[in-house]
């Protein structure tokens, strides 16, 4: 990937901070404004293991503050009969099952789904047969609710020692599930079952053969691909930390993903997110940052939107980020900073033709290596850093998580082992 050019470092000053603002958001503020000393003094990044925490937010709380949930896909919580929140297990019929099973000798997979977004009499059906056929014990099976997007069923899944995770559901719980996962070991089959499917997408995997990504999960091949981490700072000053497995951001399209409509959402599937961009682009602002990428210099700019990529492919083809990989062990990153409408045509001209169209073709990377556009930058690098004021909404595979005034991304090097089909062609990834 060829150097970065210069950023531009157009922005008004920040808002100002409440008095009573915490330390470290004041100190973000006054990084972003261009004082290195506050920027490392408050940074989130020295001290970040490679377990991601398991105290995730409530979603009620990750989705304000527009107080409307995205993840997953509307279920609604399960008040019926006191339910606490917490993983939910079921029987293979369906029914309530203590969240304790009983021990076995054979080995044993979890199936975690969304309830939305399969039929799950179905396909709690078929991986018990293929289970059965393989000579593994009856799988575990749990739902997900809106306490539980996934993660914490995954958790209640590696309690019982299974050796197999099934996830079916959209790209939030795949992304809770993976989160859950990240450095156990444990294999996850990703059976696709959303509207965007990113990551399957992005591993290549049949989109649409069920029977063929479940039959991966007792024989099919393991793959090592890395997973993202990111630690953020709320307006608070809290400080969380959150596995994604495909992309995170911060500004423009996370606002996009808030401003998306639900209810168009399920009528035409990701196409709904144009409509979220249409609506977000009327008042979208830029906003100053000062970011870092591990081991290089700081640097502070006018943005619009900065995306943090494990991989790069979005839905219809289009690659946003054309050399990110999910088994290099990089973080790949795209600082959006167009000017005006113009700056506009050149994001898209650079993510859709540029990316999507030219880079296919030799003539076509020779005519990009010669044009200078900064609508669109790339990094690359084991990390990056960056810190804004006032907050900004952020956004974890296609999921809104509230506003941070500080985010640290990284990448974990082969942090999640992942079930594909036998002989599934890895050479393009």
């Amino acid at each position: 990937m060829a150097a970065p050019d210069e950023p531009r470092d157009d922005a008004e000053s920040p808002e100002t901070v409440p008095s009573d603002a915490p330390a470290a958001v004041k100190a973000d503020a006054a990084a972003a404004e261009g004082s290195s000393d506050d920027f490392h003094a408050a940074r989130l990044g020295d001290d970040v293991d490679d377990h991601v925490h398991k105290d995730a937010p409530d979603p009620k709380d990750a989705a304000e503050p527009d107080d409307v949930i995205h993840q997953p896909e509307d279920v609604q919580p399960d008040t019926s009969d006191e339910s606490s929140g917490e993983a939910q297990r079921v029987s293979a019929d369906g029914d309530e099952a203590p969240i304790d099973a009983e021990p076995t000798a054979k080995k044993r997979a979890a199936l975690i789904y969304n309830p939305t977004k399969v039929e799950p009499e179905q396909l709690r059906a078929r991986v018990a047969e293929m289970a059965a056929a393989a000579g593994w014990a009856e799988p575990l099976f749990y739902e997900t609710t809106v306490d539980d997007l996934g993660d914490d069923s995954t958790r209640a899944a590696l309690e019982e020692k299974v050796d197999a995770v099934v996830v079916a559901g959209g790209d939030g719980t795949v992304r809770a599930v993976a989160e859950a996962l990240t450095s156990s070991g444990v294999p996850l089959t990703i059976v696709p079952s959303g509207t965007g499917n990113l990551l399957a997408r992005n591993l290549n995997l049949p989109l649409s053969d069920t029977d063929a990504m479940i039959r991966a999960t007792f024989e099919g091949d393991i793959l090592p691909i890395d997973t993202g981490l990111a630690r953020i700072r709320r307006a608070d000053g809290e400080i969380e930390e959150h596995g994604f497995s495909v992309m995170a951001g911060i500004g423009l399209d996370a606002a996009m993903i808030q401003n998306t409509r639900d209810d168009l959402k399920k009528q035409v599937g990701w196409v709904a997110y144009v409509d979220g961009a249409a609506r977000s682009l009327v008042s979208a602002k830029p906003f100053r940052v000062m970011y870092q990428l591990n081991g290089h210099r700081l640097h502070s700019a006018k943005v619009q939107s900065v995306l943090f990529a494990n991989c790069g492919a979005l839905q219809g083809g289009v690659a946003l980020i054309p050399d990110a990989s999910v088994a290099d062990g990089r973080l790949d990153v795209a600082v959006l900073q167009p000017s005006g409408v113009l700056g506009w045509l050149g994001v898209w001209r650079s993510i859709v033709w540029d990316n999507s169209v030219l880079r296919k073709f030799r003539a076509g990377r020779r005519v990009l290596e010669r044009r200078k556009d900064t609508s669109v930058r790339y990094l690359r690098g084991t990390g990056i850093e960056l810190a804004t004021s006032p907050a900004q909404p952020i956004e974890l595979d296609g999921d809104e998580f509230g506003e941070a005034t500080r985010i640290y991304t990284r990448i974990i090097a082969g942090g999640l082992s992942v079930a594909l089909p036998k002989g599934h062609d890895v050479s393009t990834l």
